[in-house]
């Protein structure tokens, strides 16, 4: 004989039976003690990460192995793609500024400062700035797109598996190689945008080339240099550590890829213009003006 198959208890009247496509309300309750993240901290979640990537970077540094063929690579590729554009858009900046400071200047009468007063401009404030859009634009957006290429590819937890550090291997000497090349971009701006504003000065609004000279001496100071070098290593820092940041967490995919690199770049020009605002309140304070 064969045993009574059991029946099920009849459901009571007013509930509905689960089904297979809708999940039941205990499964879909949250668990007890768990609450669903804000999206208002998602800025200062995302905050927090970029200053931990940035810790990672600096620590990594100076562990061993370096990975020096990837620097000279990074280095290569980074120079190759900014030193052009950042010769051709300093013309026309050095230009600007001079054209624009030299019409001031005769407005007020003292048209024999023109040349320190667009010189220091070009130095502290320009060729910084046109780094750091160079950086961020044409490098920091290939390295966001390399690395969140090997992301969705799975390429980045395949080396997490073998025990290699990706920021040690990939991240940093692409972080070291924009502070580099951002460093002697600086120099390379600022003299072709010296040069450029000496010649629109001199030749379209009729300059004396001695007064020129004579006023960026008075005016110009050893200090003003170190400054804009400082700014350019840091804002190749901040290029570096945004674009890798973004590769490393892409969302959605191929597509999330792209948005990467998008935010990437936006969020460097929101950083540099803040943090320029800050380095040079704080040499205006620090740095007492020349003959003051």
């Amino acid at each position: 004989m064969t045993a009574p198959m059991p029946v099920r208890p009849p459901e009571p009247p007013g509930k509905p039976r689960p089904t297979l496509s809708e999940p039941s309300a205990e499964a879909s309750s949250e668990a007890p003690g768990q609450r669903r993240p804000s999206r208002l901290l998602a800025p200062l979640r995302e905050t927090g990460k970029l200053f931990a990537l940035g810790l990672a970077v600096g620590r990594a540094v100076f562990r061993r192995p370096f990975q020096l063929r990837e620097f000279i690579e990074q280095f290569w590729f980074v120079a190759s793609v900014t030193i052009l554009p950042a010769a051709l858009v300093s013309i026309p900046f050095g230009a600007v500024i001079a054209l624009q400071v030299g019409s001031l200047t005769q407005q007020l009468g003292a048209q024999s400062f023109t040349g320190g007063a667009s010189v220091l401009a070009v130095i502290q404030q320009a060729s910084p700035i046109i780094v750091a859009l160079l950086i961020s634009g044409a490098a920091g957006s290939a390295i966001c797109a390399d690395l969140g290429s090997r992301k969705i590819r799975e390429e980045l937890d395949a080396m997490e598996v073998m025990g290699v550090s990706p920021i040690q291997r990939l991240v940093v000497p692409r972080v070291l190689a924009t502070m580099l090349v951002a460093v002697l971009l600086n120099g390379l701006i600022s003299v072709v945008g010296t040069l450029g504003g000496y010649f629109f000065n001199v030749i379209m609004q009729d300059g004396t080339p001695g007064a020129y000279l004579a006023s960026f001496s008075a005016l110009a100071q050893l200090p003003d240099l170190y400054v804009s070098e400082f700014k350019a290593l840091i804002f190749g820092f901040l290029a570096g550590i945004v674009a890798a940041h973004r590769g490393l967490n892409p969302r959605g995919g191929p597509k999330g890829v792209g948005d990467a690199v998008n935010q990437s770049v936006v969020i460097t020009f929101m950083l540099l213009f803040f943090v320029n605002m800050v380095i040079t309140a704080i040499y205006l304070q620090i740095v007492p003006a020349k003959g003051g």
